[in-house]
């Protein structure tokens, strides 16, 4: 189903005297609270005079029990396609195994590296610890544990594959400093935990680094992210935009949100190559009453994509209608206290909203909003990356770790079996269990599963010394699991050295 968004609310009539093209856009309605709010937030910009051309798909729950595994039908994805955005209300997962998350479907699928949550406090009128909060997470979107690569491997252990790419470092650094740079934003953070992982948190930190050198005028910084989490909750306004990998910046994000007073008030943007996803960061909420949900998430994502669209005149009237309707203590349950004048369901905050169009805030900072001309087109917020290249560094085999499923008495039994296959193919440097060295001078007191690390060493070997080496463990009886080949590159090693190396 398509309408137009345009200025008077009829759908499919314009006014003649509208010169400017109606953007195509894909919008889904979510389910449970999904609909209710989209309908408001499109009603909004309606009144506004946004000029966008709707083409209404369905994602979701119903689309999960029809038996697409994904959520989203061939229909929704070849719409994303003609439009490139979509303006995306909560989305219901049924319950139990077998359903994939369509969020991070579609972020993969579309190359939305970017997750972006401006996370701003509305002092005095919204009660929150924070008032002088005004920061933005900018998270990686596609790496990481979030991958989603896991296996069982032996009966006590699974595991999960931790992915970080220098490309995808690359990228999302860079973002977060060009977002910076045409915000007019002073300062951008990483957050990494390269104390532990120096191979994979590592390269996130020195990709940020070495991308800063290229912003001078924007002061970069690195901290710890045990430290800088806690910190951020304490002394948020000392942050501005903050890059982080995938899952610490998906807990920093709800964290910020909720700092502002609601959840509910959080919009997100998921951006990439193939397009951009405007959403609010709440689920569905399916158990709450009707006309009682907060449409301001998804609304504070319309005013992000408006401003992507090149429609940042209307994005600016939306923007200050809403904090007008704040000012004026017209609020929500969620957000409702002592600077509450009209408790409002839904229905009621977007008339509200509506009728302010127009009005500037008085005691919040109201948004400048650039004159509007029905000829000329305005520049869009977008932000185009792009990687540089770099000279390829030599790769040689050093060794390689073999984990291997192993029931018996101790790690010593183990390096005996184990040096009598491999022979002199390879050296057996260490044997580890759950990341700690048991072999050689292991300790009797550490815990040990079922699950053996095995490093061998050999400068010089080729591949096919790996193979010949894992067939002479398999056939002394020795179970192998997984092997990582151990690279150094321009002379360093590309691995962890390990307890005690």
């Amino acid at each position: 189903m398509r309408m137009q968004v345009v200025e008077d609310g009829k759908p499919g009539q314009a006014s003649d005297k509208d010169k400017l093209p109606a953007i195509p856009i894909t919008v889904a309605g979510g389910d449970g609270i999904g609909p209710e709010i989209m309908a408001s937030v499109l009603s909004i910009l309606v009144a506004a005079g946004a000029h966008l051309d709707a083409e209404f798909v369905e994602v979701g729950e119903q689309v999960y029990l029809r038996g697409n595994t994904s959520g989203i039908p061939q229909e929704a994805w070849d719409s994303i396609a003609r439009t490139g955005v979509m303006l995306k209300a909560p989305i219901t997962t049924p319950q139990g195994g077998g359903y994939k998350s369509l969020n991070v479907t579609m972020r993969k699928t579309l190359g939305l590296y970017a997750n972006v949550r401006p996370c701003r406090t509305y002092k005095p009128v919204v009660e929150t610890r924070h008032p002088d909060m005004d920061v933005v997470i900018v998270r990686e979107n596609e790496e990481d544990l979030y991958a989603g690569i896991e296996h069982r491997q032996t009966q006590d252990v699974a595991q999960c594959l931790k992915l970080i790419t220098r490309r995808g470092s690359e990228r999302i650094a860079r973002y977060a400093f060009e977002y910076a740079r045409k915000q007019g934003r002073r300062k951008v953070t990483c957050m990494v935990k390269d104390n532990i992982m120096k191979v994979t948190d590592g390269l996130f930190h020195r990709v940020f680094d070495e991308v800063a050198q290229e912003y001078p005028e924007i002061e970069a910084k690195s901290q710890i992210v045990d430290f800088g989490m806690a910190n951020f909750v304490h002394r948020p306004e000392e942050y501005d935009v903050v890059v982080l990998p995938n899952l610490y910046g998906d807990i920093l994000s709800d964290i910020a949100a909720q700092m502002t007073g609601s959840v509910g008030l959080g919009g997100s943007v998921n951006i990439g190559s193939g397009g951009a996803i405007f959403e609010a960061i709440h689920g569905s909420a399916p158990d709450l009453p009707g006309d009682v949900a907060n449409p301001s998430g998804l609304l504070l994502a319309g005013v992000e994509m408006l401003r992507h669209l090149g429609r940042g005149a209307v994005a600016a009237k939306v923007m200050n209608a809403w904090l007008c309707t704040l000012e004026d203590g017209i609020h929500t349950r969620d957000i409702a206290g002592q600077h509450t004048a009209e408790h409002a369901g839904t229905r009621r905050f977007t008339e509200a909203v509506i009728e302010r169009l127009g009005s500037r805030p008085e005691k919040l900072p109201a948004v400048a909003e650039p004159a509007e001309s029905a000829e000329v087109e305005e520049e869009s917020s977008a932000i185009a990356i792009e990687i540089r290249s770099r000279v390829r560094e030599e790769k040689v085999l050093a060794g390689v770790d073999v984990f291997v499923d192993w029931d018996g008495i101790g790690p010593d039994e183990l390096a005996i079996r184990l040096q009598a296959a491999a022979g002199v193919l390879f050296e057996l440097k260490m044997i580890t269990n759950r990341g700690v060295k048991v072999w050689p001078n292991g300790r009797e007191e550490t815990l040990c599963t079922d699950h053996w690390r095995c490093r061998f060493e050999a400068g010089g070997r080729k591949i096919e010394d790996v193979a010949e080496l894992l067939l002479k463990l398999a056939n002394s009886g020795i179970e192998f699991i997984k092997t990582e080949h151990l690279y150094r590159f321009d002379g360093k090693p590309g691995y962890s050295m390990g307890q005690g190396q």
